[in-house]
C-alpha cells in the first residue's frame, strides 16, 4: 500500500471517495489510493466535511489538521494530515 507518504510537517494521502455509502468506513485500497466510503452525499461539501471528520477521528488529530489539497469536487482527492507520519497513518487506517 502506497496511498500515503511523508511530506514536510505531516503526511499526504491519496484517497478515492465513494459517497452515499451505507456507512462511513475504510474499504481497502484501489491502485495507489485509499478507498473510503462516506455516508454523506456529494452535495454542498457534505462528503468532503464527512471525510475530514472521519480521518481526523481515526487518526486522532484535530479537524483543522486535515485538509483537502486537491480534488474537492471529484472522487479522487489528495489530503494532507499535519503532525503525523505516513507509517502511523498507514497503521491507523489499515487496522
Amino acid at each position: 500500500m502506497c496511498f500515503c507518504r511523508d511530506v514536510p510537517g505531516g503526511a499526504l494521502l491519496s484517497v478515492r471517495v465513494i459517497p452515499r455509502a451505507k456507512k462511513t468506513e475504510v474499504a481497502g485500497t484501489r491502485g495507489d489510493a485509499l478507498v473510503v466510503r462516506i455516508a454523506a452525499p456529494p452535495v454542498e461539501g457534505a462528503a468532503n466535511a464527512a471525510l475530514i471528520d472521519f480521518l481526523a477521528a481515526r487518526l486522532g488529530v484535530a479537524r483543522r489538521g486535515v485538509r483537502i489539497l486537491s480534488g474537492d469536487r471529484g472522487r479522487d482527492k489528495r489530503v494532507v494530515v499535519d503532525g503525523v507520519r505516513a507509517a502511523d497513518v498507514t497503521a491507523a487506517l489499515s487496522a
